[in-house]
């Protein structure tokens, strides 16, 4: 663990092991921190916000700069160690490193343009003057499928607001929080800034987070279950929450979209990360017409990818992260096949060739699905695409927003009218337009509904690290 600027043993003692989910190989110890470490970090932070907070932005700009530069050089290292404990292709391992760097650069940028305003006052001798300053000790609690990403994502931002952080990763993947926070310590933040405790068991963690008075923010990506009670525990202090939580995204083919295109597209982000992201898209509505030319495209580019071990060369889709996520796969799609779904490919976990040792899912499609299976209202966050057929355009908003999710959702369409009217229509917080990739640092990602509170990335993403502050002077 990284505590107030050292490296450092669990208070108890302990270590876990993690794991390679492609292989079932052991690949490290890591320090099995509790409450007590979060604790510590808590107060470490504390006792450096006062400094790191007065610091100029220009200050912690060159910081972050710094641990941008370090981050991109350090690019296929990061990216080999994300690969052996999340299990990803390597390609896509080296894409994540590269966007989670994004986020050090820009909030180095964003940092120095934390502007304030003055108000006309009622009064002739009265001023008004707004102040925006950052809220504290930030904790932070990070998910294993983007296991570098989600930390830049937060960590940035609340460093160029002038708050210090604790951060929990994902038990599956602490390595990457290691080699980031070891990327932090070179670039030069100061001792109690950033602190790391990682840990087996999050919930004591958790707890300490929720009731130390100290912590004025939580941050979260993570399950709906879990956001929800991250927030009702952060009420009885009233502390800032940020939560990023589950999907299930529509993939919107209308009428007039060209099927085999929009089927290119939905293949590349349905099995990203097999399936594990929450901007997956979850039900594929594709408009009668164009129905079977664009089964025939997709089910054609599932059957030609290539499952296993990450760091092989030619492989697309990676191993689940554990047994439950497999489960829940196998659950979803024997619902779906007992009530009249059909399996175009896949449907079964992969055993041969070695793949027994991990945990691997066929990418699978399935047509005929209909909305009183499981995987029409689940989040399925693995590598299943049921293929829906629909008949009227003027019908299908009412069938995306038919969830009580609200993170992404796509449309394909060459009409504009109807591209404006679908994204203003839909009840989510990011639309891809004939784009399967709406994301990036400049943009604010963050959902609707039971997907989550508040945004990261973009000036809305500083926003969230900052309290307004209003000045009254008589003069």
């Amino acid at each position: 663990m990284f505590i107030k600027g050292e490296w450092c043993d669990a208070a108890g003692g302990k270590t876990f092991e993690v794991t390679n989910p492609a292989t079932g190989e052991k690949i490290a110890d890591v320090a099995d921190g509790g409450q007590a470490d979060a604790a510590r970090a808590i107060d470490a932070a504390h006792a450096a916000f006062a400094g790191w907070s007065g610091m100029t932005a220009y200050d912690r700009s060159r910081i972050l700069y710094k641990a941008w530069e370090l981050m991109s050089a350090r690019q296929a290292d990061i990216a080999r160690i994300m690969t052996q404990e999340q299990g990803k292709p390597l390609r896509a391992a080296m894409n994540e490193v590269r966007y989670g760097a994004d986020f050090l650069l820009w909030y180095a940028e964003e940092g120095k343009r934390v502007y304030g305003e003055t108000i006309p006052a009622p009064r002739a001798d009265q001023r008004f003057i707004v102040l925006h300053q950052p809220v504290g000790v930030v904790a932070a609690i990070t998910p294993w499928n983007y296991p570098a990403s989600m930390i830049t994502r937060k960590v940035a931002p609340a460093l160029a607001a002038g708050c210090t952080i604790v951060l929990k990763p994902a038990e599956a993947t602490p390595l990457c929080a290691i080699e980031i926070f070891k990327v932090l310590a070179d670039a030069g933040v100061p001792e109690g800034v950033a602190n790391l405790v990682t840990g087996f068991d999050p919930a004591p963690i958790g707890e300490e987070f929720v009731t130390n008075p100290l912590v004025r923010k939580i941050t979260f990506t993570g399950s709906t279950e879990t956001g929800k009670l991250l927030a009702k525990g952060a009420a009885d202090q009233m502390k800032r929450v940020s939560l990023e939580l589950g999907g299930h995204a529509p993939f919107l083919v209308l009428k007039d979209a060209d099927p085999v295109f929009a089927a290119k597209g939905a293949v590349l982000v349905k099995y990203l990360n097999s399936g594990q992201a929450c901007i997956c898209p979850n039900r594929l509505f594709v408009h009668r017409s164009g129905v079977d030319a664009f089964t025939e495209e997709f089910v054609s580019r599932v059957t030609r990818m290539r499952a296993g071990n990450g760091l092989d060369d030619g492989i697309s889709i990676g191993p689940l992260v554990n047994e439950k996520a497999i489960e829940k796969v196998e659950r979803q799609v024997a619902d779906a096949t007992a009530k009249g779904a059909e399996v175009l490919c896949g449907g079964h976990r992969l055993m041969e060739d070695g793949l027994d040792r991990g945990h691997f899912f066929a990418p699978t499609v399935l047509a005929n699905v209909t909305p009183d299976m499981l995987i029409y209202r689940e989040e399925t966050f693995g590598p299943v695409a049921p293929i829906i057929p629909f008949d009227d355009d003027d019908d299908i908003l009412a069938m995306a927003n038919d969830t009580h999710y609200g993170l992404a959702a796509y449309v394909y369409t060459q009409n504009l009218s109807a591209a404006m009217r679908t994204f203003e229509g839909l009840r989510f917080g990011i639309i891809g337009i004939n784009d399967i990739n709406p994301t990036g640092a400049a943009a604010p990602f963050g959902g609707m509904k039971e997907s989550g509170l508040g945004r990261e990335g973009g000036h809305e993403g500083l926003g969230e690290y900052l309290e307004t502050k209003l000045g009254g002077f008589s003069v």
